[in-house]
């Protein structure tokens, strides 16, 4: 009695099925991380707008005047911003301040 080497492989309608399956989770999934890139690049401006307000609170403290309202004094400066001055993650503009109030304005995200 002689065996015939059979070649076990997927069928069409399995690869079809397959497919279908992967094409229905990748259209859960990807939707729902995308709105959380949002989301985290929301929460980091806030957290820029922050940090921005308290080095120029520093300034304000370390010269007698808050910087520039376009911060180009404050941003240039190494010991407040080493890495430079944060840009709003959301839509990459330049934050601005208030000299009055020593707040970040414009951005409400």
């Amino acid at each position: 009695m002689t065996f015939q080497n059979r070649h076990q492989a997927f069928s069409l309608t399995e690869l079809l099925a397959i497919t279908t399956l992967l094409g229905v989770i990748a259209a859960i999934v990807v939707p729902r991380v995308y709105g959380r890139m949002d989301s985290a690049k929301a929460n980091a401006c806030h957290v820029h707008k922050g940090d921005i307000e308290i080095q120029a609170e520093l300034w304000m403290s370390n010269t007698g005047s808050w910087p520039a309202t376009n911060l180009s004094a404050v941003g240039a400066d190494v010991n407040y911003f080493p890495e430079g001055l944060p840009t709003c993650p959301v839509d990459g503009t330049n934050d601005t301040l208030d000299t009055a109030t020593g707040l970040v304005i414009g951005h409400n995200h």
